[in-house]
């Protein structure tokens, strides 16, 4: 006698462009222009774009020069991000009478997990469709879905059929939907990561699931194991519906680079005061204190220190942080300087069971 297998269903809704569309949303004038969140000048990054200006091959993280390069008509406008929280919140609204198994990653997407859910809709595909349509209806903005057995495959299934689309990979086309997927399009592989294995071989799903896992260990360490299972359909973690925050932080990047340790330490004593309000808010502190330092050839350094004790005090985030930023010299001119606190003083409580049900309806 066969056991019974049992699925998960899983929704990834992310909002399509959403900064640049609420901002589109707000100011007619900007609907159908390219438009970029974010700064334009010499030192400004984009936060988001329409997707009008990535038409031009203007992409989030682009510094603001090369993204006026490409398109020189572009629109700079300023975040706001006290309009897109407002928002995101009622999004969430509209999440929670599904069900209370909603695990936000940012402001625009979050897992679903509707396995059981308010509606008694055996689809997931149809309620995904349905809280896209009422998105569109309520707020007048655009999302797209993925829906699948597990977060990773329904996370990569929302990309397919962007903007304002979605796309369902049903139990029994996981595997080959894996097989075929392009490496670079697996979640939480970048370019580094694709080209190592690009070198060795290995371009799409199949090449990787024909790597035995002593190998993938040996390249990729500790990932190894995890590329293993995911080309597999093997993905169990639960959608956590009280995320624990990891850390607080920040940073601040600079008009005019800093060369001289003495102004670094001028700014590193306003960031420590910025995130010891920041940790005061959140109602947390933390024992392991990081420096990041961003150089004018956008390398990126961190150095870290663990102390005996809970800190969000001003005072200890900034000694310990003049003790790192003299650990070693600065190789040469800094355009960013940035804290973070981890290891912070959160326990979690064990994550409720989540009893997985037995498909007997369409996917």
């Amino acid at each position: 006698m066969h056991s019974l297998i049992t699925y998960r269903k899983i929704i990834h809704i992310d909002m399509d462009a959403f900064y640049a569309s609420v901002e589109q949303l707000d100011n007619p004038e900007l609907r159908g222009k390219p438009v970029a969140v974010g700064g334009g000048g010499e030192r400004g990054v984009v936060a988001a774009a329409s997707y009008e200006a990535r038409k031009f091959r203007v992409r989030s993280a682009m510094s603001g020069v090369l993204a006026r390069k490409n398109c020189p008509h572009l629109i700079f406008v300023k975040p706001r991000f006290t309009r897109y929280k407002e928002i995101s919140q009622k999004i969430r609204a509209i999440f929670y009478d599904y069900t209370n198994l909603v695990e936000p990653l940012s402001l625009d997407e979050a897992y679903l997990d509707v396995t059981e859910n308010k509606k008694g809709n055996p689809s997931a595909s149809l309620i995904a469709k349905e809280i896209r349509q009422r998105i569109s209806n309520e707020l007048h903005l655009n999302a797209s879905a993925g829906i699948s057995v597990n977060k990773f495959v329904a996370k990569v299934a929302s990309d397919i059929n962007k903007p304002n689309g979605q796309k369902t990979i049903p139990p029994e086309e996981v595997l080959p939907f894996l097989e075929e997927l392009p490496i670079e399009k697996f979640f939480g592989i970048g370019k580094v990561t694709a080209a190592k294995m690009y070198s060795l071989g290995i371009f799409k799903g199949k090449d990787l699931k024909e790597k035995s896992l002593e190998f993938l260990t040996q390249h990729f360490k500790k990932s190894g194991n995890h590329y293993y299972n995911i080309v597999r359909g093997i993905h169990n973690s639960e959608v956590k519906p009280n995320r624990l925050r990891k850390s607080v932080a920040a940073e601040h990047t600079f008009v005019k680079n800093l060369t001289s340790e003495i102004f670094m330490l001028q700014k590193l004593e306003k960031i420590s005061e910025e995130l010891e309000q920041r940790l005061i808010k959140s109602k947390v502190s933390g024992k392991t204190i990081t420096l990041k330092i961003k150089y004018s050839d956008f390398k990126t350094q961190t150095r870290s220190k663990t102390v005996p004790y809970f800190v969000k005090d001003k005072a200890i985030l900034f000694e310990t942080v003049k003790e790192l930023l003299f650990q070693e010299k600065t190789q040469n001119s800094v355009r960013l300087l940035g804290i973070s606190v981890t290891n912070l003083n959160i326990h979690s409580k064990k994550n409720r069971k989540i009893i997985n049900v037995q498909l007997k309806f369409e996917f």
